[in-house]
């Protein structure tokens, strides 16, 4: 791609990534001719590639339908883990609920559990194919400058000594992760600071002995939500949510001892554990931006938002910004606007507001909820869970809010033809 591109992406891991993808796709299939060039400092395959690891992501069948627009699915499928059934309970207590697709009106499957790295990999070589995208791998973006027609990013490309360049383009967009460097040299903070859990995520793969049938578990403990994810046949991915003084001391525990403790923590209903996987651990954050755009300048992913990992709700709330912000630039630039300006930039906030803080004040109302000791709390939630097992109507509208169903659909994942409102 010789010319200047019309959207410069900061950030190529997944939200990024998928951006690139849909904005491609949709320039394509409307002959619009959108040039993406996406700044990436790590090579897809690099150790300290932080976006595509061993970490598995649930993905939402909102997500699934967004990737099957994008011609991407039939590549991911292959790897991709169905959960057919979800089972929610509250530990030491009665409250527990069955959740399963047909609950939400559905067939097939609530979400599918990838490894990221796959994710990465059909991602990257999508846009390594097109024609359309530039992707400048080794590269980083350090200084951003604000015009009145265009934002300057100055690029300094790794691995080549000294090369620095600059890049123009009418829109900017951050996809670059919780510590976004570049929203911080603007001023663009969290709504408040945000705030820490003082959690962290322990990651591991462990098997059982039996076949996981497509069950996943969330088991809410005193130190936070505790979940196990179908991997493979006999497989859980778990992502085990630790307090500040235990994270230590488990991540230092042997294998033997691990799954000893898992299984302590956990039960039997999953099986028995073995042979865990080597252990990863991320500290787990609450922070949202109030206003996730600026002069020439979009935020997206966990650049502007993070959530806590409880329901799976983080990467796919990110996926539907970059969903909506193509949607948003496809049709603005088949009307002849600017697709960085003002008007253009305020109506993808707008469009993405309720949602995200929704989804926010959702998650982090669970871990409150599920974290309080005190007694007619405790009752009320087990009640409440009680209450959704025995209440159709309130399955539906949990999982259909979980699943990304809920609400005004972006034109990609959903049955709509991804033109202007007015032509189609």
């Amino acid at each position: 791609m010789t010319q200047s591109p019309d959207v410069v992406i900061v950030g190529g891991g997944l939200v990024g990534a998928s951006l690139a993808a849909a904005l491609e796709f949709s320039g394509a299939r409307l002959g619009l001719g959108l040039r993406v060039a996406v700044v990436e400092a790590f090579a897809p395959d690099a150790e300290a590639q932080p976006s595509f690891d061993e970490r598995t992501i649930a993905l939402t069948d909102n997500a699934r339908r967004i990737y099957t627009d994008l011609g991407l699915w039939s590549e991911i499928a292959p790897h991709a883990e169905p959960i057919r059934e979800i089972h929610v309970s509250d530990r030491g207590h009665f409250g527990m609920t069955h959740l399963r697709p047909s609950d939400a009106g559905v067939g097939g499957a609530l979400g599918y559990v990838v490894a990221s790295r796959i994710l990465g990999r059909v991602l990257h070589r999508h846009l390594n194919r097109s024609a359309a995208v530039s992707l400048l791998c080794p590269a980083t973006a350090e200084q951003l400058i604000q015009r009145e027609r265009v934002a300057e990013v100055g690029i300094s490309h790794n691995g080549k000594r000294g090369k620095r360049t600059k890049m123009e383009a009418p829109l900017v967009v951050l996809a670059d992760g919780g510590r976004s460097p570049l929203a911080g040299q603007l001023g663009l903070q969290p709504d408040g600071g945000g705030s820490a859990y003082r959690q962290s995520a322990i990651l591991s793969v462990v098997e059982t002995d039996r076949a996981h049938r497509g069950r996943a578990f969330e088991r809410f403990t005193g130190e936070g939500p505790l979940a196990l994810l179908p991997h493979s046949e006999r497989r859980y991915a778990v992502v085990w949510t630790t307090g500040a003084e235990r994270l230590a001391p488990r991540l230092a525990l042997s294998d033997s001892d691990f799954v000893a403790e898992l299984q302590r923590v956990f039960g039997d209903r999953a099986g028995h554990f073995s042979r865990p996987s080597a252990r990863k651990c991320y500290p787990l954050r609450y922070r949202r931006m109030k206003n996730p755009v600026g002069q020439r300048v979009a935020i997206i992913g966990n650049a502007a938002h993070s959530v806590h990992p409880v329901a799976g709700q983080g990467f796919n709330l990110g996926l539907r910004d970059a969903a909506v912000l193509a949607e948003v630039i496809t049709r603005a630039r088949r009307q002849g606007r600017d697709i960085g300006g003002s008007a253009v930039l305020g109506e993808y906030a707008a469009l993405r507001r309720r949602e995200t803080v929704r989804v926010s004040l959702f998650t982090d109302g669970l871990i409150r909820l599920f974290g309080s000791r005190r007694k007619t709390i405790q009752l009320a939630r087990n009640l409440a869970l009680a209450g959704i097992e025995l209440s159709p109507t309130a399955k539906r509208l949990l999982l259909r809010r979980t699943m990304g169903l809920a609400g005004k659909p972006s034109r990609l994942g959903s049955v709509l033809p991804v033109v202007p409102d007015g032509e189609g």
